[in-house]
């Protein structure tokens, strides 16, 4: 039922976008002799007066198709309310209304997403430190567990806070564990992921201890410069560089842009530990593409709850997710072009797609409305892209036939357009053979 979900979703959108093109002719009262969903061999189909309606066999998409693409027409070349007889501005809405079509429809499912179910954000203000660490060294009392050098130690923040104390020694260049230990033979228990990147939890026993506080597991980790500056897992942080954190599940991207764009610079963090308010300064370290890391996980601080706002207030609501997706959305399209090689595996076909709304059809209404209005607006940005066989391509013609005066020779678009359909056929193929070698493996 997910994945059936998942699929309708799409449907809808293809639909919403196709509808647009259709729409803006109509209402100018431009002719529009096909509408379609899908490609390939009919499945269904009916003849109104003007259009026909039909449902392909090849869920990939859709099309309005114009007499002036059908040599079968009857309506005389010279018709006004053909569309390539039309003024360089009627043509112009009709090409870009899908693109508008999908931006306001996610619009709209955001409004019904913070009105009636409500906006995600955790019950505290704050980011939460999780631990996710390389282990350097086990000596005893945690040697002979099964952990091992290379393995990724694993700390709960939110479960865990005040379980372990991570200490950084210059002498050693390490970052010594510590346990609460009574004074008495101690059961600790710690989660791990191994080389072979299967999660596992290990525990041991730590001997009567002097120091009735805390305990020497023996386990020495990698130092990252969170963990040299004296954050812990646990800790929360309340501001970074000034910047308050709230409540909102988006506060996570802030946070790590803030280090990204730190890379050799000192931050400055308001943090909470148990009852008492900290001031660190963290230096991040520039990675391979030289932007900052500090190397801790995170989570939103408490539980996830929604918020449910009304009135106007929801429109407001509504156009802060807007815009933080839009955003987001082109901030993916630079770095892929940016960084190809990088990003490139992130390039999600339809099966990953459905794929991908089938689990958040799974959780809730919530998540899949966000997960419609997400990938409407990632339609509408492909879309409007200047590449053959899109909505943006035609613009791009419309635009040199502006400047030129005149339209390209009608072999030059066709060629172009031909060649640019094959190129998206193929790369949908791949993806498709692609995602789902990846989903069969999983």
């Amino acid at each position: 039922m997910s994945v059936l979900a998942a699929i309708a979703v799409l449907a809808v959108l293809i639909f919403v976008h196709e509808l647009g093109h259709f729409l803006a002719a109509r209402l100018q009262g431009i002719y529009a002799n096909r509408f379609s969903i899908g490609f390939g061999p009919i499945l269904w189909k009916y003849q109104g007066s003007q259009t026909e309606y039909a449902i392909r066999a090849l869920p990939l998409g859709g099309f309005v198709g114009f007499p002036d693409d059908d040599p079968d027409t009857d309506i005389p070349p010279n018709d006004p309310n053909l569309l390539s007889n039309r003024p360089l501005l009627d043509r112009a809405i009709v090409i870009s209304a899908g693109v508008i079509a999908n931006l306001i429809f996610a619009y709209l499912v955001l409004i019904v997403q913070v009105g009636v179910v409500g906006i995600p954000e955790a019950s505290q203000a704050g980011v939460l430190v999780n631990g996710f660490f390389k282990v350097a060294e086990v000596q005893p009392p945690a040697a002979g567990t099964g952990l091992r050098r290379g393995d990724s130690f694993l700390i709960d923040g939110q479960k865990e806070a005040g379980k372990f104390e991570i200490i950084y020694d210059p002498s050693s260049n390490l970052a010594q564990v510590f346990t609460t230990a009574a004074d008495q033979r101690t059961s600790v228990s710690v989660s791990r992921v191994n080389a072979d990147n299967k999660p596992e939890r290990l525990s041991f026993v730590i001997p009567s201890h002097p120091n009735p506080t805390t305990a020497d597991t023996g386990i020495r980790l990698t130092p990252t410069p969170a963990l040299k500056a004296g954050l812990r897992p646990g800790d929360v942080v309340l501001a970074a560089n000034h910047h308050q954190f709230s409540r909102s599940v988006r506060e996570i991207s802030v946070f790590q842009e803030i280090i990204r764009q730190s890379a050799e610079k000192p931050v400055q963090f308001q943090i909470l530990r148990g009852s008492e308010t900290l001031s660190l300064t963290v230096t991040p370290v520039a990675n391979a593409d030289k932007e900052g890391t500090i190397g801790i996980g995170l989570s939103p601080r408490g539980e996830f709850q929604y918020r449910r706002v009304g009135g106007f207030t929801a429109l407001s609501a509504a156009a802060e997710e807007f815009q933080d997706i839009v955003s987001d959305t082109l901030g993916g399209f630079g770095k892929l072009i940016s960084n190809f090689s990088k990003t490139a595996e992130q390039v999600a076909g339809p099966v990953a797609i459905v794929a991908i709304g089938a689990k958040f059809a799974a959780a809730n209404a919530a998540s899949l409305l966000q997960f419609a209005a997400l990938i409407s607006i990632n339609l509408a940005i492909i879309n409007i892209l200047p590449l053959p066989a899109l909505d943006g391509g035609q613009l791009a013609f419309l635009l040199i036939e502006g400047v030129r005066g005149k339209p390209l020779p009608t072999h030059i678009q066709d060629g172009v357009m031909q060649t640019g359909l094959m190129l998206l056929l193929g790369l949908g193929v791949f993806l498709i053979i692609r995602d789902t070698a990846n989903l069969i493996q999983q």
